[in-house]
C-alpha cells in the first residue's frame, strides 16, 4: 500500500453542524492514533514530569484511551512497523531505520487497511519511515 492510498479525504461533504454530529452510542468512536518519536512515558507533565508541561497532551490523554503495554524496538522504523502491523518487526521485515533495504512486507495487512474495511476514512500525516 503506498502513501496515496493512505490518504483519502476525512469527509466528501461538509462538515455538519454540532447538533447533527452528537453521538449515538450505537455510532463507530473517532479513532486517532498519534505515535511520536523518541517521547519517553516520563516526558509528559500527566505523567510526572516536573519541567515539562504539556497540557494539551495531558488534557488529550484524559479524554482518550490509553493502550499501555505496546512493546517497541529503540528505532522509529521497526517501532512503526509492529504499529501498523500488530507483529513482531522481525516478522513484518521492517528491522532497521529505513534506508530502502528495510521495508514492510507488501503481503501484510496495515492497520488502516483493517479501519477502511470497516467503513472509516483514514489518512496520514508525518513521518512513514516504513519503505
Amino acid at each position: 500500500m503506498t502513501v496515496e492510498e493512505w490518504i483519502r479525504p476525512a469527509r466528501k461533504k461538509p462538515v455538519p453542524r454540532k447538533k447533527e454530529t452528537q453521538s449515538k452510542s450505537t455510532e463507530r468512536p473517532n479513532v486517532i492514533v498519534i505515535l511520536t518519536d523518541d517521547q519517553g512515558y516520563g516526558d509528559l507533565s500527566a505523567h510526572g514530569n516536573p519541567l515539562l508541561k504539556t497540557p494539551a497532551m495531558d488534557r488529550l490523554r484524559e479524554q482518550s484511551v490509553r493502550l499501555t503495554d505496546f512493546h517497541v524496538a529503540p528505532m522509529c522504523t521497526p517501532t512503526r512497523a509492529q504499529l501498523m502491523t500488530g507483529l513482531d518487526a522481525m516478522r513484518s521485515g521492517a528491522t532497521a531505520v529505513c534506508q530502502g533495504r528495510s521495508m514492510i512486507r507488501n503481503d501484510l495487512k496495515l492497520m488502516p487497511q483493517f479501519f477502511a474495511d470497516a467503513g472509516y476514512a483514514t489518512g496520514l500525516f508525518g513521518k512513514w519511515h516504513l519503505g
